[in-house]
């Protein structure tokens, strides 16, 4: 497979505080989504870049632990996987510094033991922990449903 490119943009408009931005992705599923500080950093509703790379986390887990399930011979029913981005204060700016991922498999005839083990093989593999590995502290919960 060749190399893939996706591509998203973002404009800011005003003061950190009290600006907002709008940000578009080529697929058309953000298409001039507003951002604000608020919705960074007060909990206002909207979204934020925290919430996008764990939306990103979460799938591409998901996706990379179906592939490790069917390359041992399961076919999950269902895979599902809820992600926690967290980001503090930190040096007078920001960080992300963990990922949380908990992961719950609908898998006919798989053990606990084994899906757990897959779940961890599943999480070294998955591209976007390996884009924030040497940054972010990742953790894992697996369970079967």
């Amino acid at each position: 497979m060749t190399a893939l490119q996706r591509t998203a943009s973002a404009t800011w408009n005003g003061t950190v505080e009290a600006g907002q931005g709008q940000m578009s992705a080529t697929s058309g599923v953000l298409s001039n989504t507003p951002y604000s500080f608020a919705t960074r950093f007060e909990n206002q509703s909207g979204t934020n870049p925290e919430e996008l790379i764990a939306a990103a986390h979460a799938t591409c887990y998901s996706m990379a632990l179906t592939l490790t399930l069917n390359e041992k011979g399961y076919q999950p029913n269902q895979v599902h996987t809820q992600a926690k981005c967290t980001i503090e204060s930190q040096n007078g700016g920001f960080k992300i510094t963990k990922m949380y991922l908990e992961t719950q498999g609908d898998v006919a005839g798989l053990d606990a033991e084994t899906f757990q083990k897959i779940a961890q093989a599943a999480e070294q593999i998955c591209p976007v922990s390996n884009a924030l590995r040497s940054n972010v502290a990742i953790d894992l919960k697996a369970s079967l449903a």
